[in-house]
């Protein structure tokens, strides 16, 4: 048995029957580590001593005949956003390079409650800004399926994790995109939730009414149970909402037949690679060959997606990172002589290209004469772009889009063009700003054999229905 490519369930049922032990399970997923990861740099920092703890904690429940929890004995990693206890907790940061939490995130705490082994913390673009994790304070992460290339960002690490056979899952986090443009590139599921179906509670901000929790997996059953496991109302987290959560992984087996999948002409045009429509467009029609009905539909405002992202994010971004200044934790500027001078070295020392460019952009849309120009009208059209998924959604089930225009670029390839960069969320912001779920599930690949994913977006507090169509068209026997 190959302890480095089961699922979770497959993880879960080897340790309970004593196929294998939650230990080595674990020990072989660091192994994987220590042979790949020098390549591949998906890790920042391993937290082994609290791994094997959890799983001899796992092994000795087995042996006691006790009953164990959803998730026992399997290997997962965290993406280096989310805060945890006593580990190393960088957000791909020089200015907290040396930050250990004192707790955990709600979503890291509720994984480990159900018996996860958490392997260690991911590499990822500097404060989760950037499409291809070129942005880390560190080193950039490399795609398992081709190292020249580009695992796709912010969450790159979490999903070149789980392409590699390093962790079974991982969580990432998404503000435009960074779960799924990430999960497409490396031919792995990523799931954003609702915003607010998962607690942001120890996720540290980016742009706090755009950032969700989620999780990257091997298959879609899998994204189910990892969801199931961390959704639900968190007294900590005001946004975080009171809704039932339903058991995902049940509504995976109901049949798509007679399902509104929606076709949106706004995704399908300029800049969209040739392979990646024809391999998207293929998908769809076996949806419809699944008794899926195709419906057009259109979202007018797409256009303004990306403009109306880079004033919210950035603006949110500038206010959320006034924090780092040097004076509670994190890096401090050493030999300053005044409180100003401290301010900032201390934030030109420790913040990289890309967060000194957004914080300075979201500073001059929130500034005095320019808020009303700039970050009010892109909260109008934040209102028309979420509109226009409602008007859809009264017509459709899901819709169905590519994840990204183009499959994994090169390293290096647009790192210094901001704007080409940017665009290269266009198909995912959308969901972002309008609170949306989305996953993002392998659906071919192109002639030099790198993984193309199609996104299906769904209503508010739909992720069922999401993950059904996922489902559905992961276990068709089509795919990679």
């Amino acid at each position: 048995m190959d302890l480095n490519t089961l699922t979770i369930d497959g993880a879960r049922a080897a340790v309970a029957q004593g196929v294998t032990t939650a230990t080595a399970l674990a020990e072989s997923h660091f192994t994987a580590i220590q042979k790949q990861d020098g390549e591949i740099g998906a890790f920042l920092t391993l937290s082994k001593e609290r791994a094997l703890e959890k799983a001899a904690a796992i092994d000795e429940a087995v042996k006691a005949g006790n009953a164990l929890p959803a998730l026992a004995g399997v290997p997962v990693a965290i993406k280096d956003v989310m805060v945890t206890r006593n580990v190393r907790t960088t957000a791909g940061s020089r200015i907290l390079e040396n930050y250990a939490p004192p707790y955990d995130a709600t979503a890291v705490a509720r994984l480990e409650q159900a018996g996860a082994v958490i392997l260690g913390k991911l590499n990822c673009d500097e404060f989760a800004m950037g499409s291809s994790n070129e942005n880390s304070a560190y080193h950039p992460v490399r795609n398992p399926r081709d190292t020249s290339r580009v695992p796709g960002g912010s969450s790159g690490g979490a999903a070149a994790a789980v392409a590699a056979g390093m962790a079974v899952a991982t969580l990432g986090s998404d503000t435009g995109g960074s779960i799924r443009q990430p999960a497409s590139f490396c031919g792995v599921v990523g799931m954003m939730p609702t915003y607010g179906r998962v607690s942001r509670y120890g996720l540290i901000a980016f742009a706090s009414s755009l950032d969700h929790i989620g999780p990257l997996t091997r298959t879609v059953k899998d994204a189910a149970l990892m969801l199931r496991t961390i959704a639900g109302r968190d007294p900590m987290d005001s946004t975080s909402a009171d809704v039932p959560v339903p058991d995902y992984v049940a509504e995976l087996e109901k049949s798509v037949k007679g399902l509104k999948v929606g076709v949106a002409k706004e995704y399908f045009g300029a800049g969209l690679d040739a392979e990646v429509q024809g391999t998207v467009e293929n998908a769809i029609e076996r949806l419809q060959s699944m008794g899926g009905k195709i419906v057009k539909v259109s979202l007018p405002h797409t256009e303004y997606a990306i403009p109306t992202y880079y004033i919210v994010a950035t603006a949110e971004a500038s206010s959320n990172l006034a924090r780092f200044d040097g004076v509670r934790y994190g890096y401090r500027a050493p030999k300053t002589r005044s409180l100003s001078e401290m301010y900032r070295r201390t934030r030109d020392e420790g913040f990289g290209t890309e967060v000194k460019r957004r914080i300075m952009l979201g500073t001059y849309a929130l500034s005095a004469g320019y808020y009303d120009a700039y970050y009010l009208k892109a909260q109008k059209v934040r209102t028309l772009l979420t509109r226009d998924f409602e008007e859809a959604f009264k017509k459709v089930d899901v819709i169905a889009t590519p994840t990204s225009p183009t499959a994994a670029f090169r390293l290096g390839e647009k790192v210094n063009d901001p704007l080409a960069m940017y665009l290269a969320d266009i198909y995912t912001v959308t969901a972002d700003l309008a609170g949306i779920p989305g996953i993002s599930v392998p659906c071919g690949q192109t002639k030099e054999n790198l993984p193309i994913g199609m996104q299906i977006l769904g209503k508010h507090f739909d992720e069922a229905t999401v993950l059904r169509v996922a489902y559905a068209y992961e276990t068709g026997g089509f795919g990679l």
